[in-house]
């Protein structure tokens, strides 16, 4: 528990040295833009006492049973109901991402106990895993829920290992594994998947017996079971989104990671050569894992290891497979870009070495291992010199610096002992941090959102009902990216939630194609220049504006992508009108008179007649009459899951223009009820399956509590009573 206690605190030192890097490196890109406006959104939602597994008047990404929103995780729910409890949103972004991040130190830690670590290095992978290269500057920084899920994922690992070796029940493994698996982000599934395989091929060749492993695959298949209901809905309604073909397998250079780059995983001024963002060379340091990684190879007893090879091959077969996936195919169905698995070849990496040095490390005085050092050292040098010549002074002093701290820690070893040793290996990683985190250049993808809610509102008009805007952030210069231009009158990415305004944009890696097609709108909320037409153009089967299907009160024009909307006519039934201040940044068009029947979820009537159909909730009902048949249109996106009934009997949904929810009414109906539900697909089956998972979870937990018990009295010696 002392060493579980130093992780725990080094990481917070740890991110204290990012911060002084960077404030914000734990606010950019996909937290400002993504995340942390959905923790408010979803949090006052909940807050309200509404489980928003939709939020139907976000159409752009208020579908959150497929968003990366993780529903089903307790975990990620706690973090929505604090949310709206903080105006800062750099500051809680950064307190979550930090209990995260001490979650994941402490699951490797664990798992470098699991396969017979001594404390203190295990403390020494922990830590460095989260200042890790591609962790770092992206998991942590910006995609939050790789971040999260590598966080239970390496959990998981450990669970799963003490449980194949009856050292606990697999209710932990269980927890754990369901937690990586409801995240609703493919990379944690498909990782854990791999690392479930690893460990069970692993300790198959260890023990040598089916038993132990065929009960830990059982407990991942429950874990699988019972997190359907976070992922069922997203594989039943792929083909109404972007990733409708998850079958496609290509190959391509992005952000595809040749195995040479390994030799630069432990010089901290590598700038890896692969094709990204930056062009062929990054920047940042993606495959750094740690400064020691490397040259402790040499301080192994490789053949004392070898000896014992079976204990620790779970670890090397996920390594290599994780290695394998880095360098492609480019793309797997939904998984893209395989330099996201470099925190699984990082952890890999991690536990293998610490795990080596703990059981087979050799510091005494030795010229061959010494020499070995050096000319690992000096094929780091020479692959990050590859790379990036133009630095070569940089890394010439990364190079001393790691000769500097390597030689220290092996004279602490030999003089001092482990704990010495490795507790100069945790220090050096916050100075290390910092320089990397000081010296990245500024990310493209970063929005530079403001930092407090407060300011926000207080800049933004106030926008009530529902809002559409036309804008692109490409037209957004860098200089405009404050409140008192741009961020105070447009809302890019999912902006508005933090603001609480109804805006039909919002950022979605999911996208429903065929809305997103009628707007032009891409995964940012962004709007190609030809949305202002196609928003107001007429859908042919209603004769009704799309506009009015979506029953818009507003439309908010980018004047830099509609310079001169404002000096033509209006559309029909439509007025430009002035906010003043903000004349600069748009131009706002409102409903000359507003909307008949305001709430009403009908947007169009055809030889029906219908009373008012209430829009809030998920169960929406009305009174419907028609002597000849006809059509009701609904302003709801039309997603995978809506049934409706009429009186007793069930009615097929349609989709006009493939977007909107729409019914067709029977001839000579009249004064029925129309009842409209939207659940998750599969929701019936998913509570059957976690029903089921829980009721085999809990029958494996009492075997093994049966077996423990067992064992404990067999072990009981018996005692023989005295002759009289």
């Amino acid at each position: 528990m002392q060493w579980a206690g130093i992780v725990v605190a080094a990481v917070a030192v740890g991110y204290l040295a990012v911060l002084l890097g960077d404030s914000r490196h734990f606010y950019t890109d996909d937290t400002e833009a993504q995340y942390v406006p959905m923790w408010q959104l979803l949090g006052n939602e909940l807050r309200a006492g509404r489980f928003p597994a939709m939020v139907p008047w976000e159409w752009m990404a208020g579908n959150y049973s497929l968003e990366e929103a993780g529903l089903y995780n307790p975990a990620q729910l706690l973090v929505y109901l604090l949310a709206p409890s903080f105006d800062n949103l750099a500051l809680y972004a950064t307190a979550v991402k930090f209990v995260f991040s001490a979650i994941a130190a402490i699951g490797v830690f664990r798992i470098c106990l699991a396969y017979g670590a001594r404390a203190p290095w295990a403390a020494v992978a922990g830590v460095a895993f989260p200042f890790s290269g591609w962790f770092l500057f992206f998991d942590t920084a910006s995609w939050f829920t790789s971040q999260t899920g590598t966080a239970w994922l390496v959990n998981a690992w450990a669970s799963a290992v003490l449980y194949a070796r009856g050292r606990t029940g697999p209710i932990p493994m269980f927890v754990f594994l369901y937690l990586a698996l409801t995240i609703q982000y493919a990379f944690p599934a498909v990782e854990s998947g791999l690392m479930i395989a690893a460990v069970a091929a692993g300790e198959y060749l260890y023990q040598r017996t089916w038993a132990s492993v065929l009960r830990m695959l059982a407990a991942a298949g429950l874990a699988v079971s019972a997190s359907m209901i976070a992922n069922l809905p997203i594989l039943l309604s792929s083909q109404a989104t972007w990733r409708g073909d998850v079958s496609t397998i290509h190959n391509d250079p992005f952000l595809t990671v040749p195995w040479s780059e390994s030799l630069n995983a432990s010089l901290p001024s590598t700038v890896p050569a692969f094709t990204g963002w930056w062009g062929h060379v990054q920047p940042l340091p993606m495959v750094y894992i740690a400064w020691f990684v490397i040259p402790a190879l040499a301080f192994i007893d490789w053949k004392a290891a070898a000896r014992h090879a079976a204990q620790w091959s779970g670890i090397a077969l996920f390594a290599v497979a994780t290695l394998m996936w880095t360098a492609g195919p480019g793309a797997i169905g939904p998984l893209r870009w395989p330099a996201r698995v470099l925190p699984m070849v990082a952890i890999a990496a991690l536990v293998l070495v610490c795990v080596l040095i703990s059981r087979y490390g050799d510091f005494a005085w030795s010229r061959r291992r010494y020499a070995a050092a050096g000319a690992l050292i000096g094929l780091l040098f020479l692959r990050s010199f590859s790379a990036a010549p133009e630095l070569v002074e940089r890394h010439a002093l990364a190079v001393f610096v790691v000769v500097g701290l390597g030689a220290a820690v092996v004279w602490l070893a030999r003089t001092r002992g482990t704990a010495a040793a490795a507790a100069l290996t945790i220090c050096a990683t916050f100075p290390i941090a910092f320089a990397q985190v000081a010296a990245a250049p500024m990310t493209p993808l970063s929005y530079g959102f403001p930092e407090r809610r407060s300011e926000m509102t207080a800049a933004f008009p106030d926008f009530d009902g529902r809002t559409l805007q036309l804008a692109d952030r490409i037209m957004v210069r860098n200089e405009e990216r404050t409140l008192a231009g741009t961020y105070g009158s447009i809302a890019l990415g999912s902006y508005a939630k933090n603001l609480g305004l109804q805006y039909v944009n919002g950022y979605t890696p999911v996208g429903h194609a065929a809305f997103a097609g009628m707007l032009c709108m891409a995964w940012d909320g962004g709007t190609c220049p030809d949305a202002y037409r196609r928003a107001f153009a007429v859908e042919p089967s209603t004769d009704t504006p799309i506009v009015d299907l979506m029953r818009l009160d507003r439309v908010v024009l980018q004047r830099s992508q509609y310079p001169h909307a404002d000096k033509d006519p209006a559309p029909a039934g439509w007025r430009f009108v002035r906010y003043p201040g903000h004349e600069h940044q748009i131009s706002v068009l409102e409903r000359v008179n507003p909307l008949p029947s305001p709430g009403d979820l009908i947007a169009h009537e055809s030889g029906v007649h219908a009373t008012v159909m209430p829009e809030a909730g998920l169960t929406n009902r009305a009174t419907v009459s028609s002597g000849t048949g006809g059509r009701i249109v609904l302003s709801r996106l039309a997603w995978p899951g809506y049934t409706a009934t009429l009186g007793d009997d069930e009615i097929p949904i349609r989709a006009v223009a493939g977007t909107f929810v729409a019914v067709d009414i029977p001839p000579g109906t009249k004064n029925a009820q129309l009842t409209v539900t939207w659940r998750p697909p599969g929701l019936s089956i998913s509570l059957t399956a976690a029903l089921l998972a829980l009721i085999g979870v809990g029958g494996l937990q009492w075997w093994y509590r049966t077996r423990k018990r067992d064992n404990e009295i067999g072990a009981t010696p018996t005692v023989v009573p005295a002759r009289a």
